[in-house]
């Protein structure tokens, strides 16, 4: 297991949001911390520590006003940090070469290759072919319905007909080198993980897979370490104090270490 921090970057400012409540009209979301210092600044303080992988998202749509404030957050904190953080967020092969040569370790990728409810595999190729399997991850964010969790796009508003599944994992590991995976509905609440999903994750372990979403407490952990056999790699976000929450970031990341263990790639 490894910590895997994220910086989330919202109308132009860092913040922590609840996943679900996040929506195209007005730019809005439920905001849990909205920070004072930018991107730039988190992007510094993973770096001291060492911590590499994580993910940076724009979360408003290119077209919002919100975009370039965003993108120029983004692109500040990938220079403080150069090959040290992922970023995703209206990724496509036109603009990935971009991110990448601004200091991006990797693309992350969701809505581009899922496209009226299914994945285009013609657009995953071609991403392939643009950045290279071992700088893309996809991120296959998902929410519960029918009890699956179906993959989400679209800043996890929209479901698509893909559900996260062995299969699925197996076919996609193809064409990518990590999995950035959200349990959406839980996202920014704090309130417990997606034990089910965390199984279902944990059993499978073929390339590196970083589980987000509910965290809340060292119990999480101990869950997630547990039933996600020691495979999967964890965000915390809402819930650190470095983000107005309780759980002490030094101490979760001396537990994260304790582990000892990195997935294998």
């Amino acid at each position: 297991m490894e910590f895997r921090p994220c910086i989330d970057i919202h109308n132009g400012k860092v913040k922590q949001i609840v996943g679900v409540s996040l929506s195209d009209h007005n730019d809005h979301a439920k905001e849990n911390f909205v920070s004072e210092q930018d991107a730039a600044f988190y992007a510094r303080f993973y770096q001291k520590d060492g911590i590499r992988g994580g993910h940076m998202i724009l979360l408003n749509p290119q077209g919002s006003a919100y975009y370039d404030a965003d993108k120029r957050q983004a692109f500040a904190a990938l220079a403080a940090y150069p090959g040290g953080m992922q970023i995703g967020g209206g990724i496509t092969p036109e603009n990935a070469c971009e991110f990448l040569e601004a200091g991006a370790s990797h693309v992350i990728v969701t809505s581009y290759v899922f496209q009226n409810g299914k994945i285009h595999y013609d657009r995953l190729q071609k991403l392939k072919d643009t950045v290279g399997k071992d700088r893309l991850v996809l991120d296959l964010s998902c929410r519960k319905k029918d009890g699956a969790y179906f993959i989400v796009t679209d800043r996890w508003q929209t479901f698509t007909d893909e559900s996260v599944s062995m299969t699925l994992l197996d076919e996609l590991s193809a064409y990518a080198d990590e999995f950035l995976i959200h349990a959406a509905d839980v996202e920014g609440k704090a309130s417990g993980i997606e034990t089910e999903l965390v199984k279902m994750l944990g059993s499978w372990g073929r390339i590196p897979v970083t589980y987000a979403g509910g965290v809340g407490s060292f119990r999480d952990l101990d869950i997630l370490y547990t039933e996600g056999q020691n495979r999967l790699h964890v965000t915390i976000g809402s819930a650190l104090d470095l983000f107005g929450g309780t759980m002490a970031y030094e101490k979760a990341l001396e537990y994260v270490r304790k582990t000892n263990t990195s997935v294998t790639k």
